[in-house]
């Protein structure tokens, strides 16, 4: 009997031991985090008014004359980072010319470094610190680079995109460091993604052996939800911008005078412009949807599984109907499959009133996203081929020109990666939701830049809300979304190192 309670004791010891090791590791990241969010909850006021204090820079990239305040936001994010124990590397990127043939210096990059421990993972995030131009005039509502608060709103330009995103992180890592930073940070800060991010993609070149070369994974914060769900982005639209010229004379011309009497301009471009797109939305350009890949059984999934409310973006928009019935279709069109908008024309009269001119020269602009599998040099051939054929059945005498302007690659991603599982467990413990899985419609080059160079696990993880106007009047972020973003990224470093 003796013998069996002593085999028993050890049994039993033996099992609590197991059990014990087990709970300990399945609820290392859970119980540290209630204390962290609590820091968090107990710490926004402050973070908003950092938020503040960054918004109230001027930051505008496009405007050469505000590169000095673009500079001065670089520093104030170097000043965070070594608040934070960090030590910051600003990159000299160069040269940028002008239109009038100035130049001027780019804004440094913030390369920093936070904790340098081999044991554990390392994680980079991307973000920028430049903004698109705002003024009140423009139609806002409230001071763009005053924030302000109302509705559980934030309102300032750079709320959203993309000051709030990256100060989010910065305070994650705070909160964090009061009780243990469980991974390596790094932090790759620019200030010109507005305007293509000049000098980046070098910069990521050369020191892909050196600054990337330990990093496990990279996190862009550069995006946004579809709706009050929380989202994770695993692709993108890459874009191609086609600019067609059409001449017909050396000088502008007198409608009167020259009215009827030869082949204008305006009016061969008019007729290319229309022989791009049907009614529907399909692009007539033959060979343009060769490439998109199949849709698979795990995607079609994603889409049906996703929050997408089209009846809510089209009251929102003033928009009166879409060209696709589901939402499904809508979701797989605006993301998944090539696109091609016109943007405008130059040289065409555009002021109040009439000005009965026939213009020298017009230029059509049009932008086409691109698919995965797409190859902007296929794509422009193209395009090319198909205008110059269709303005030779225009017969028309005069001269036509097109150039393909700026371009980007699309971009996707395993969802199976292993920091896309942290990202899922992240939003469950912070939000009690599974996230949806996006496919964005717009372009993030740095995502492909990133993927092409460092060969790393890269994804999407932005805290922007469906509503937030990034590039508009009136751009936001809620408080909401702010704080509990924070919590996101406190817990998304912690399920990274419990991997």
């Amino acid at each position: 009997m003796r013998q069996f309670w002593k085999l028993f004791h050890s049994t039993a010891l033996t099992a609590m031991v197991l059990v014990i090791l087990f709970l300990s590791l399945t609820t290392a990241a859970s119980v540290p985090s209630d204390q962290i969010f609590q820091y968090i909850d107990e710490h926004q006021n402050e973070y908003v008014e950092r938020l503040k204090d960054w918004v109230a820079i001027e930051s505008d990239s496009n405007d050469a004359s505000k590169r000095h305040l673009v500079m001065n936001m670089m520093l104030l994010a170097e000043e965070r980072i070594r608040k934070l124990g960090g030590t910051v590397e600003m990159v000299d990127l160069g040269m940028q010319e002008l239109p009038d043939g100035n130049k001027i210096s780019l804004p440094p990059a913030v390369l920093g470094n936070i904790t340098k421990d081999p044991k554990k993972p390392t994680v980079c995030f991307y973000g920028h610190m430049d903004v698109q131009p705002a003024k009140i005039e423009d139609g806002w509502s409230t001071e763009p680079y005053t924030l302000t608060e109302k509705n559980g709103n934030l309102y300032g330009r750079g709320t959203s995109d993309d000051k709030g995103q990256v100060l989010a992180v910065l305070n994650a890592i705070e909160a964090l460091q009061k009780h243990e930073l469980p991974v390596n940070i790094k932090i790759l800060l620019e200030g010109m993604e507005e305007v293509g991010s000049p000098g980046l993609n070098t910069l990521i070149e050369q020191r892909n052996s050196t600054f990337f070369s330990d990093v496990d994974y990279i996190v862009v914060t550069d995006s946004s939800w579809l709706s009050n769900k929380p989202g994770i982005t695993y692709g993108t639209r890459g874009v191609g911008q086609f600019f067609v010229e059409v001449e017909c004379a050396k000088y502008d011309l007198h409608s009167g005078t020259f009215g009827g009497i030869l082949h204008e301009a305006m009016s061969d471009l008019i007729f290319l412009l229309n022989t791009l797109v049907d009614s529907s939305g399909h692009i007539l350009i033959p060979g343009i949807y060769e490439a998109v890949a199949p849709l698979t059984e795990k995607e079609k999934k994603f889409y049906e599984e996703t929050e997408y409310d089209p009846d809510q973006i089209k009251a929102k928009y003033g928009i009166k109907q879409f060209l696709n019935k589901t939402k499904e279709e809508l979701l797989m069109l605006r993301s998944r499959c090539p696109s091609l908008s016109i943007h405008g024309i130059e040289g065409a009269f555009s002021e109040p009133g009439t000005k009965t001119v026939i213009p020298a020269k017009v230029t059509g602009k049009f932008s086409i996203r691109l698919a995965p599998n797409m190859e902007l040099s296929v794509v422009e051939k193209q395009v090319t081929d198909y205008l110059n054929k269709k303005f030779t059945e225009r017969n028309s005498p005069n001269s036509i020109k097109l150039t393909c302007h700026r371009g980007a690659k699309p971009w996707l991603s395993d969802t199976d990666e292993l920091q896309y599982l942290a990202a899922r467990k992240a939003i469950k413990r912070v939000f009690g939701k599974e996230a949806d899985f996006i496919r964005a419609g717009g372009t993030i080059p740095i995502a492909t830049q990133f993927q092409d160079v460092t060969r790393k696990s890269i994804m999407l993880l932005g805290i922007g809300g469906p509503d937030d106007a990034a590039h508009g009047q009136d751009e936001k972020i809620s408080r909401n979304n702010f704080i509990e973003g924070t919590k996101l990224y406190a817990a998304l470093l912690q399920e990274l190192a419990a991997l």
